[in-house]
């Protein structure tokens, strides 16, 4: 009876899980979505306390003050520009708890003489993910965070050395399952691993970091779901697997997004191809300057404006001025829309998650492949920070590292300003075509301080 209503809770937690994740699908329902989580993992942590006999729940207590205090201090201090840094640093959270708990229940398991064939094999996979996993995310928010260089660093020989490091691994795992009680075969497989997820991230550049972060995402959710083998935790393995689903679920979404395979995002490096042409050839006495004065005049016979985030926004925290600006225009009888591509930003849904934080309607935030086929229509597109992803090159240059991307067709709008502190390339490395375009003014600024600047030239021509 106790383990039916022990296993009924972890399947009403699930539930929580599940309808958790459909709220998260939609900005308007995400509060409660998250809300909902929160209510089953709660479920689950008292469920599992409840159901252990030989517990030091003053330990627990003592690790639950400080968790919540350092959550609450990155919930309180970390800026909404910073949140793709934190969800990688979560992401290595989660991969690094389940290889400790792993590590520990075999300690305990072997100890006890309970260890069997499913508790061994998924020891040893859930120390090879959280391994790669931890490891990996820390490299993807060194990157993030500009501790070392956001660009591709590729090491000779890098694919073989991977090869070999995963051999190594299987190696050791089945020295692992074969002789249980040598605990140094499973810590040696974790540094194996370690090297591994080092190894598996450093080559990818910036550009790549939203797909790499949902997919650092996904492995979490897999190492906490073979933690729940190990365990024989029903509660973990539902979780694990609802978050390794949904992870990889997301990453194909992003890696089509980029018209990529994840084959190449993991392996592929973004270089330009011999013979494209460079900066200089690209903007040389083509580009033009604008000002915010010059901006207030071109709203003056706008009908429809449509403003595109890139993470310069977010670098510059622009999202509030730039609801201010839309909301200016609005007054003045301007429709505004956004357009916002899948992978803007350094994590799926950043540029979402800025606008969201400035109060933008949601209805205002229109997808890529909705707002495209209208752009012709647009009076004024004002991008702000952004660049890949509105390179036009992608569709004209087979040849470009990001030829057959999908982007946001700014350049077919009637007038494009590009807010931008230089010429400087993107991730890509290649210089954009659109800002030297005929229909295309350059305004050279702090994202905030551009919109500050329109602001008030629309207010002093008023």
């Amino acid at each position: 009876m106790r383990e039916s209503i022990i296993n009924f809770a972890y399947l009403i937690s699930a539930i929580f899980f599940i309808f958790g994740i459909k709220g998260l699908t939609h900005p308007r329902t995400a509060v409660k979505g998250n809300l909902r989580g929160a209510i089953g993992m709660f479920i689950a942590i008292v469920v599992t306390l409840f159901n252990q006999h030989i517990i030091s729940y003053e330990m627990i207590i003592i690790g639950i003050v400080i968790g919540g205090t350092i959550g609450a201090i990155f919930a309180v201090r970390v800026q909404m520009t910073g949140m793709p840094e934190m969800v990688a640093l979560f992401n290595g959270f989660g991969g690094i708890a389940s290889l400790l708990v792993a590590g520990a229940a075999l300690i305990e398991a072997v100890s006890n003489n309970a260890s069997h064939l499913q508790m061994l094999v998924a020891t040893v996979a859930s120390g090879i993910i959280g391994s790669v996993t931890f490891w990996g995310s820390l490299v993807a928010w060194a990157k993030l965070q500009g501790v070392m260089t956001g660009n591709a660093i590729l090491l000779p020989g890098r694919h073989f050395i991977n090869i070999l490091l995963v051999a190594a691994a299987v190696v050791v795992g089945v020295m692992v399952v074969m002789n249980p009680s040598d605990f140094h075969y499973y810590w040696i497989i974790v540094a194996i691993a370690s090297v591994l997820g080092i190894m598996a991230v450093i080559p990818i550049g910036g550009a790549d970091m939203p797909v790499v972060i949902s997919l650092l995402n996904s492995y979490s959710g897999l190492a906490a779901a073979a933690t729940g083998f190990v365990l024989s935790n029903n509660s973990l393995i539902i979780t694990g697997s609802l978050v390794g689903a949904s992870g990889i679920i997301l990453t194909m979404i992003m890696c089509k997004a980029m018209n990529r395979s994840l084959a190449h995002v993991l392996f592929g490096v973004l270089e330009a191809a011999e013979g494209s042409a460079t900066a200089d050839e690209v903007y040389a006495g083509k580009v033009t300057s604008t000002s915010g004065e010059e901006i207030a005049m071109l709203f003056d016979g706008a009908q429809r404006v449509v403003i595109v985030p890139g993470y310069g926004m977010a670098v510059s925290q622009a999202q509030h001025a730039v609801r201010d600006l839309a909301n200016l225009l609005e007054s003045k009888d301007i429709n505004v829309e956004y357009a916002v591509h899948p992978v803007a930003g350094r994590m799926p849904g950043h540029m979402n998650v800025l606008l969201a934080e400035a109060n933008v309607p949601y209805e205002k935030l229109i997808e890529m492949d909705t707002i495209n086929p209208t752009m012709e229509q647009c009076d004024v597109a004002i991008v702000v920070g952004a660049n890949d992803v509105v390179n036009p090159v992608a569709r004209t240059d087979p040849n470009s590292p990001i030829a057959g991307m999908p982007i946001i067709d700014v350049d077919k709008a009637r007038t494009v300003v590009v807010v931008k502190r230089s010429l400087s390339p993107g991730f890509a490395g290649i210089p954009n075509p659109l800002f030297a375009a005929d229909n295309a003014l350059m305004f050279f600024n702090d994202g905030k301080q551009a919109f500050v600047d329109m602001i008030e030239a629309i207010k002093e021509n008023e």
